[in-house]
């Protein structure tokens, strides 16, 4: 240690003083970062123009006046500071906003000589600073509607001549009635016009104004809601266009015997939702245009002539030609069957005990009620086939047993009639001879002299003729016209001077 004392004694004193030196340099660089950690945070934006080699001093003075010159003329940047270095631009100051200070960053970058900002803005938020100018900006825009007033009411005024005028068009119901018979087409024609005289009211007026961009953006939103709309009525817009297409084609006229869908019905009209029927059993029956334009259309009253069909059988052992002949003949002798197209049969199977025979007749099903036609052609032609000997059979099941069973039924059947049975039930004899069949025969006949003599007496009198009548029943008819005068403010769409598909 004694050699470390004495090289501490001998240090020249130019040592101490280069340690002095550095100490004060080290305090100097601590105390300048604490100051630059007291200033306001830095964000610096670049502008993108090329940046020049050589500096030029007073290229640096040119910014800094032409960025004053530029913030005294806008409110709220006259506080700003400025400082150019090297093209560096750096902005101080006070601004009472975040979007001052935007405002005031990005036009120092529009010069093209500016390298760079740093932005060191302060922020105030002053209540005061913030209100003036929004108070001064709704007096601004007050004040210009006051002086476009006469201008807005010429717009206006403008507008409303317009549409009255597309209005009055579209009221004119004898000019769309005599261009299109159509009554649907011609309302839609005339509600086409007055939504066309009203857009372009429309136009004429925003013109006037000077807001021809609002049309553009007026356009577009009707474009895109029309588009949403579009969807959400989808099936309002096609039955829409299916009653247009109705109306335009005339499937049917009012009183028309239809069947939609497998609905059947009278037609009382055709509105522009829905086509209305009056069912055969008097109720009201209301059908979808779109179902109805979509759908299978059977129209009886378009062909008067309608045909129906039934079977009789008749006993294998008769000749069906001469059934045919019989039926017929029963057939023809009715006043509501037509005799062009003629009444004919076809014989359509042989079973096992009977021969199936078919009739087909035609009526003219507006004279003639076409189930009460068929109802009394079948009572005809079967009391013609009885009356003329012909049996309608029912089927008949035969049973076979061998030769064993026959005998053991035999042998059995004496016993059986001599003894009790035990549960006091009755038993038949079983006879094999033929003249049990013809005892049945004897039965039947008896049974259907009885009938018939009980038919007459019932069928006597004067309200026999109208179970007998075929004609239509005018009571539903009688209902269809109420329901067609009965209008219930809807139009209706058929119309007999339309040409009909």
């Amino acid at each position: 240690m004694l050699w470390l004392s004495t090289l501490l004694t001998v240090l020249p004193i130019t040592f101490s003083h280069a340690i002095a030196e550095e100490l004060i340099a080290a305090d100097t660089a601590l105390n300048s970062a604490t100051e630059e950690s007291n200033l306001p945070p830095v964000s610096s934006t670049t502008n993108d123009t090329t940046i020049e080699t050589t500096p030029a001093p007073q290229k640096d003075q040119e910014i800094r006046q032409r960025i004053s010159g530029i913030f005294s003329e806008i409110e709220g940047l006259n506080g700003i500071t400025i400082k150019v270095n090297q093209g560096v631009v750096t902005l101080g100051g006070e601004v009472p906003n975040e979007k001052k200070a935007q405002q005031a960053i990005n036009l120092t970058n529009r010069l093209s000589d500016v390298v760079t900002v740093e932005d060191r803005i302060s922020r105030t938020l002053d209540v005061q600073d913030n209100v003036t100018p929004v108070v001064k900006g709704l007096k601004n825009q007050a004040q210009g509607l006051i002086k476009a007033l006469p201008l807005l009411l010429v717009a206006i005024l403008v507008f409303a001549i317009v549409t009255w005028f597309g209005t009055w068009i579209s009221r004119r119901n004898q000019l769309w009635q005599r261009l299109t018979p159509n009554p649907f087409v011609a309302e839609l024609l005339s509600q086409t016009i007055k939504v066309i005289f009203i857009i372009l009211g429309l136009i004429l007026g925003l013109s006037l104004m000077g807001a021809e961009a609002i049309i553009g953006t007026l356009l577009g939103g009707a474009g895109v809601i029309g588009i949403a709309v579009g969807f959400a009525v989808k099936d309002t817009i096609e039955n829409y266009i299916s009653s247009l297409m109705l109306s335009v084609r005339q499937p049917f006229r009012a009183r028309d015997h239809v069947v939609i869908n497998n609905q059947e019905g009278i037609v009382v009209r055709l509105t522009s939702r829905a086509t209305i029927l009056m069912t055969l059993d008097g109720n009201q029956l209301r059908i979808p245009n779109s179902e109805v334009f979509k759908g299978t259309i059977l129209n009886y009253t378009k062909n008067p002539e309608r045909r129906f069909t039934f079977e009789l059988g008749v006993d294998a052992n008769d000749d069906p030609i001469a059934a045919i002949k019989v039926g017929l003949d029963a057939i023809n002798g009715l006043g509501f069957v037509l005799s062009k197209p003629k009444a004919i049969a076809i014989i359509t199977q042989v079973g096992d005990s009977n021969i199936v025979l078919e009739f087909q007749v035609w009526v003219n099903q507006a004279e003639t009620d076409f189930y009460k036609a068929r109802s009394i052609a079948i009572r005809e032609a079967k009391h013609a086939l009885e009356n003329q000997g012909f049996s309608l059979p029912e089927p008949i099941y035969r049973l076979r047993f061998n030769t064993d069973v026959e005998d053991a039924i035999k042998t059995l059947s004496p016993a059986l009639q001599s003894s009790e049975s035990p549960i006091g039930a009755t038993v038949t004899t079983i006879d094999t001879k033929d003249s049990s069949a013809s005892g049945a025969a004897d039965t039947d006949d008896k049974e259907k002299i009885e009938a018939k003599a009980r038919a007459k007496k019932v069928l006597r009198g004067v309200e026999a003729e109208e179970v007998l009548d075929a004609r239509p029943d005018t009571k539903l008819m009688e209902k269809v016209e109420q329901e067609i005068q009965e209008n219930s403010g809807d139009d209706d769409l058929l119309n007999s001077n339309s040409p009909q598909e």
